[in-house]
């Protein structure tokens, strides 16, 4: 039985905007985190037809560039034919406020080496980078994103912020969180999922039982030192002991901004 179906979620939630039906949306959120502000930088990603979350967010998303917003592939690739279904909300704290600024997407840009396999029944995400492109640029600043030589310590910390859920059993939280969470070595990450899983060219691990990312999070931030480098991507579980969380390893990619 999958934790989190996000494939399955994905197709479900392609219903749900055709046909306003049900769903369990595709994601991540902050296990162990506290309340915190939004960045000028940090997005919501959804579209006004997913009923159940406030403001229509089911991932997170960052500002790169004045109209651009990197976010997770698996969070959009169903909606690239559609781009315009898409929002992008920032400023807001607590998603079921009516603050901030709302704009739409008007191109999705999905890795062309994404694809998906599976561990224990939970969807793996291969090559999980997206780039939005909005309707308009962003008066924000931008989010600085970690160089091709980027490195990522074993036990250094790195933050993650999103509005998704507390617990595996948290299904309404709304409001923004971050955490401080430790990097994982390559090898203690490909000894957890095994190596046809975690691929450490495109991935790396962080987290512990104490502070990790949850449902509704992906495409969320893993920053360190100041500069983008992952985006919440999958894992077994959210804060389970011996699975930390698996990020898209951002210096591994290029953008087209």
């Amino acid at each position: 039985m999958p934790l989190f179906p996000r494939r399955i979620a994905a197709v479900v939630l392609s219903a749900l905007v055709l046909c306003a039906g049900p769903v369990t949306p595709p994601a991540n959120a902050i296990v162990g985190g506290s309340l915190t502000g939004p960045p000028s930088w940090l997005a919501a990603i959804g579209t006004p037809a997913f009923l159940i979350r406030p403001s229509g967010q089911f991932c997170g998303g960052v500002l790169v560039a004045p109209d651009k917003v990197v976010t997770a592939a698996h969070c959009v690739n169903f909606l690239r034919q559609v781009p315009g279904l898409l929002s992008a909300v920032f400023g807001r704290a607590d998603l079921s406020k009516k603050d901030g600024e709302s704009v739409q997407v008007k191109k999705v840009w999905v890795h062309p080496d994404f694809r998906e396999s599976s561990f224990k029944g939970e969807t793996v995400e291969h090559h999980d980078v997206a780039l939005l492109t909005l309707t308009r640029p962003m008066s924000r600043v931008p989010l600085p994103v970690i160089g091709r030589y980027g490195t990522y310590p074993p036990g250094a910390d790195a933050r993650v912020l999103g509005w998704g859920t507390t617990s595996e059993r948290d299904l309404f939280n709304a409001r923004l969180r971050e955490a401080t969470v430790p990097i994982a070595s390559d090898a203690r990450c490909a000894a957890a999922y095994g190596r046809d899983a975690f691929e450490a060219k495109d991935m790396v691990c962080a987290g512990s039982p104490q502070a990790d990312t949850c449902l509704f999070d992906s495409g969320g931030p893993l920053i360190i030192r100041g500069r983008l480098a992952g985006l919440t991507s999958w894992a077994y579980g959210c804060a389970r002991a011996g699975y930390p969380g698996v990020y898209s390893r951002l210096s591994a990619f290029t953008l087209p901004l």
